[in-house]
């Protein structure tokens, strides 16, 4: 399965794509779409939304996952963050691709094992995980990225339960219910 991992921002965008066979995970591309802190909202908008339609097309993902928005103090930072998920997700939605959100604390513990990571640790994490040679550089934004597909590769690859709800389990294990 092809994971494309995204972590959105009006002046850089991180993309990070993954293929994904059982717990093993590869890298097959990744970088950053920079926008100019100049550039009108509108002009950065459309260039991060075709810059991801671009990595789409080329990488022909399965699986699309994006960091969840964090609330700041700062009401316009969160807003045009908002902005940057928004064509994001919309690059995914017109090609049909499925789409799934982490919040940037569930990335960190996913990749890294706590969620108070800094960007430096998931970069640490996601070159060991995707055995990465220490030569290759990588913007953080783009290491975030991966670390978002990791985390959705890791979810995916976890064995799902067979207890569909409490009433089933109960039926099924009558003797670990306390009277």
């Amino acid at each position: 399965m092809r994971i494309m991992g995204v972590d959105p921002g009006t002046l850089i965008t991180g993309y990070g794509v993954i293929d994904c066979v059982g717990k093993k995970f590869t890298l097959v591309d990744c970088g950053i779409i920079k926008t100019g802190a100049k550039v009108l909202m509108p002009l950065r908008l459309r260039q991060i939304h075709i810059g991801l339609m671009e990595v789409i097309e080329r990488t022909m993902p399965d699986e699309f996952a994006i960091e969840s928005a964090f609330y700041s103090k700062n009401v316009q930072s969160t807003l045009k963050l908002g902005h940057a998920r928004g064509v994001s997700i919309l690059a995914a939605a017109l090609r049909e691709v499925p789409t799934s959100e982490y919040s940037p604390r569930e990335v960190k513990q996913s990749v890294v094992g706590h969620g108070n990571a800094s960007k430096e640790q998931v970069a640490y994490m996601v070159r060991a995980l995707l055995k990465l040679k220490e030569s290759d550089e990588f913007p953080l934004d783009a290491t975030d990225a991966l670390g978002v597909a990791l985390c959705h590769g890791s979810k995916l690859s976890r064995p799902r339960a067979r207890v569909k709800s409490w009433r089933q389990f109960v039926e099924e294990n009558p003797e670990r219910v306390g009277k």
